[in-house]
């Protein structure tokens, strides 16, 4: 579609902004969430299924594919885009959070990262070269520079040398990047701002991040563990800091609650596992809220889950029916609520797209949250 990767604001309400990223691969309307496809694949759903409530880009992991079936193997097959039959926009992160959370045995030095699979126990080592090279070979349209994200609550000279680090690693991740041709392939590389829960560091970071040439700006290390009130003075801190013309990434985030409020301070991208997690663990997200479907109050519940819903799941199914496949254990559970999910994921930020335009987003916050404080309504 576009030989530039670009990025329009086209309404603000307070700090919300409605706006849109244009790849080679299309367009991502913005505030977006983003379904996770860690390994090639949103879980439980159809590829078709996951644009058809709306979404314009899913994530992919690096790690994961690096380990399997392996990024040269993926760019043999003609890349991820082809590989997934997913013809839309794909980000991928760099890896780093899962090299720290999920390798066996990993040491970090200046150079970068070297690591025990999770999977078979083979060795590797994570570089900013590296990463940004494997996320080229799968051919992804948004990528991320390599980082070092620290699980909270940490130490202050901890987060301070992890985030000194992650901003060196910037620049090289950048280097090349731009030796790949990444910007002429219309492809973009964020920035991953770090900090912790400390201020000062939260701000350098944001600040030298913004001085270095990067398409999009990512806000990492959030989210792993902190309370939401914390979160959300990080991010008061850190976006007024970013440029404005470009597209802010809250990553790994989160709850509806945190992406409304998190909309209103200036962010642009989400992403996070909840709705399929919870999808396959038998929670529906609606429009009331969270509905346990293992819940007994269900056995004998004629009522779809939300007769007016974004969703055909969420309209044509029982509640007595998702609650007998949930209940023994069927696939056919899971893919419907994670469907229902993220149709719901996709329905709010559609709604909070229209309500920016409409310069009454803080009206649609309060109606939202109205709505998840009513709860579901019992049988009658």
């Amino acid at each position: 579609m576009t030989d530039r990767f670009s990025f329009t604001v086209h309404a603000i309400d307070g700090r919300a902004r409605r706006g849109t990223i244009v790849t080679p691969h299309g367009e991502v309307r913005t505030p977006a969430f983003m379904p996770v496809g860690t390994q090639g694949t949103v879980k439980a759903m159809f590829m078709e299924d996951v644009r058809s409530t709306g979404a314009d880009v899913i994530l992919g992991n690096t790690y994961h594919l690096m380990l399997r079936p392996g990024a040269e193997r993926v760019a043999r097959l003609g890349g991820l885009h082809d590989f997934a039959r997913w013809p839309h926009t794909i980000l991928t992160d760099s890896g780093g959070f899962q090299v720290m959370s999920l390798a066996q045995i990993r040491k970090l030095t200046e150079t970068g990262v070297t690591f025990q699979s999770h999977i078979d126990g083979s060795r590797h080592e994570m570089t900013p070269e590296r990463s940004v090279e494997i996320q080229g070979l799968l051919g992804s349209d948004i990528q991320m520079q390599l980082d070092e994200c620290l699980r909270l609550p940490a130490e202050r000279r901890e987060i301070d040398r992890a985030m000194r680090l992650s901003l060196r690693w910037a620049a090289r991740s950048r280097q090349k990047f731009e030796a790949m041709g990444g910007p002429q392939k219309g492809q973009g590389l964020y920035g991953i701002v770090q900090g912790g829960d400390d201020a000062e560091l939260r701000a350098v970071s944001a600040q030298e991040l913004s001085a270095m040439p990067f398409e999009g700006y990512s806000i990492g290390g959030l989210a792993v563990g902190e309370p939401q009130a914390v979160m959300l003075a990080m991010l008061d801190i850190v976006c007024p800091l970013l440029p404005e013309g470009k597209p802010r990434y809250l990553m790994g985030v989160g709850t509806p609650d945190d992406i409304v409020e998190s909309v209103a301070r200036g962010v642009d991208q989400f992403d996070c596992v909840m709705p399929t997690r919870a999808g396959r663990h038998g929670q529906a997200f609606t429009r009331f809220g969270r509905i346990n479907l293992k819940n007994a109050r269900h056995a004998d519940d004629p009522r779809p889950l939300d007769p007016d819903g974004p969703c055909a799941a969420a309209r044509d199914y029982s509640r007595a029916y998702l609650h007998h496949l949930v209940r023994t254990g069927e696939a056919l559970g899971a893919m419907l609520l994670t469907w229902i999910n993220v149709a719901y994921y996709q329905s709010l930020m559609q709604g909070i797209r229209d309500a920016i335009e409409a310069g009454r987003y803080a009206d649609f916050v309060a109606e939202a949250k109205a709505g998840w404080a009513r709860g579901d309504v019992a049988a009658r």
